[in-house]
């Protein structure tokens, strides 16, 4: 059984707020980890199928916890559609410009930068990956029930076709958006870990498995953790019973 409890729960506060360019989306929550040294670090996107009425407040709580264990986080906030430049490329190009962003204030935060995972829920995993694709400096990569095929997500009609409204139309209509913006069409020389409920009814379990099938048959470094019977929303809260094995990706991905 789906919760979506964890979408109205008030989250842990960020340790701090940081503005990686002018628009009111283009921000980062940090949360860092006490103590000296360099921290591990896991730079995240949320989801809500790219669209303007869901934010990162709800990732909050992922954030704090993987904090709890000993990781910073930069939870990112974009451009959704529905806001001006929201869509594609617009949304990726905010990702892109966070990504430079971290770079610039790691020795601030004291993070270290050669353990560094991006990753991401639902939209936000094809996000993830999808950046893991065209960022070749990125060298490992969560994907948290993704949507990472993007021409199945709009043969499936995903959340009313949102895929049509962020990337601009049809695979016949924008086909070039698709190729730029589905990880299944991009080479990614990351590490991937996936991880994905089997009773997911938001982005159906096939098509994380169908995308592991795909890349690991053409040699990448891909790994599937399916979950039994767990649905979207589980895998992102701390309080689900599954959440201590997507903590164990995180942390042994990172160590």
């Amino acid at each position: 059984m789906q919760s979506e409890a964890i979408l109205t729960r008030k989250p842990p506060p960020a340790d701090l707020r940081f503005a990686y360019g002018p628009a009111v989306s283009q921000f980062v929550d940090v949360r860092l980890p006490p103590g000296k040294g360099l921290h591990p670090v896991v730079f995240f996107i949320h989801g809500g199928y790219w669209r303007a009425g869901y934010d990162l407040t709800h990732a909050a709580h992922l954030c704090h916890s993987l904090r709890q264990a000993g990781i910073a986080t930069w939870n990112v906030e974009y451009r959704r559609v529905g806001q001006p430049r929201g869509g594609w490329p617009g949304t990726f190009e905010d990702l892109r410009a966070a990504f430079r962003a971290l770079h610039g204030q790691h020795d601030s935060q004291q993070l270290d930068l050669s353990r560094l995972c991006v990753a991401g829920h639902s939209a936000g995993g094809q996000l993830a990956l999808c950046l893991a694709a065209h960022e070749k400096s990125i060298t490992r990569a969560v994907s948290l029930a993704g949507i990472l095929d993007l021409r199945r997500a709009w043969e499936l009609h995903l959340s009313n076709d949102a895929v049509v409204h962020f990337l601009g139309g049809s695979p016949q209509q924008a086909p070039e958006h698709y190729r730029e913006a589905s990880p299944a069409e991009q080479e990614i020389e990351a590490v991937q870990k996936l991880v994905h409920g089997t009773a997911d009814d938001s982005v159906p379990y096939e098509i994380g498995k169908g995308y592991a099938d795909r890349k690991k048959s053409s040699g990448e470094r891909v790994e599937l953790f399916s979950l039994p019977d767990v649905g979207h929303f589980e895998i992102i809260d701390p309080e689900s019973t599954v959440w201590s094995t997507v903590l164990e990706v995180f942390t042994s991905l990172l160590r």
